[in-house]
């Protein structure tokens, strides 16, 4: 028995066993109430993109992380799989939401944890937290409740700050739903490709079955109030990489 202690200990220190032995991070979840709801944005809203047609969409009710995933917990998974760090761009890790991930980055994370990221539905449902306005805030999003360029405004409100990086996770207010930084600091990817919405009610929708673009949302620190809209979709490629998008967890339980 001594002998096998022995043993594990050097392989470890090696870095050799390391793997099997992978500590994996605390997310903190919030439920998400079953509902219908509807996605998209009315004409008349300021901002709107012609892709946010609004339709009725059902979900079953899921876990989602109240916060961004961090440079903390990420760091965790580069160390046990062996992936390179991505940069902070010099402005600190911990609990600032990690940056220059991929949308398969992202999604390796997840099915580490043994979860998924977020469809487009789910998201901007979450986002919403029963609300109708563009914004979870109401009609307007100022930054005192989100990390955001304040030079932008929405709809000519007061311009604000303009951070010009990103804020710890958990930086401002919470939504109805108990979810953070939903409206800015870091764009959000989710599992769908970007495609068209089908105009007809939908029950759990998971987005087009193909494409060349994988959907963010919510907008980031860099971006204009705008962006951040409950309703604003976002098409990247899923090799993007940059310093204003991250992600967050939904779990399967």
């Amino acid at each position: 028995m001594k002998k096998m202690i022995f043993v594990f200990a050097i392989l470890t220190m090696f870095g050799i066993a390391s793997y099997g032995q992978a500590k994996k991070p605390t997310i903190a979840w919030t439920s998400i109430p079953a509902g219908t709801f509807t996605m998209g944005s009315p004409t008349s809203e300021v901002g709107r993109g012609s892709d946010e047609t609004q339709h009725q969409v059902t979900l079953s009710a899921f876990k989602m992380s109240k916060y961004e995933v961090t440079f903390e917990q990420y760091d965790l998974f580069c160390d046990a799989t062996g992936r390179s760090k991505p940069s902070d761009e010099g402005w600190g890790r911990g609990n600032r939401p990690v940056i220059n991930v991929s949308w398969d980055d992202a999604t390796a994370f997840a099915e580490w944890m043994g979860c998924r990221l977020p469809t487009e539905a789910e998201w901007e449902y979450a986002a919403r937290g029963g609300t109708t306005t563009p914004f979870s805030t109401g009609n307007n999003l100022t930054t005192s409740q989100a990390n955001y360029n304040g030079n932008s405004p929405y709809n000519n409100n007061a311009k604000g700050e303009y951070r010009g990086k990103t804020m710890l996770v958990g930086s401002f207010a919470a939504n109805a739903y108990g979810l953070f930084d939903m409206h800015g600091n870091v764009w959000e990817w989710c599992s769908d490709w970007y495609g068209d919405y089908s105009t007809s009610a939908q029950t759990n929708p998971k987005g087009a079955s193909s494409g060349s673009d994988r959907v963010g949302r919510g907008g980031s620190w860099y971006g204009s109030a705008s962006s951040c809209r409950s309703a604003r979709r976002g098409s990247l490629t899923p090799d993007y990489r940059d310093d204003d998008i991250g992600f967050r967890l939904v779990s399967p339980k």
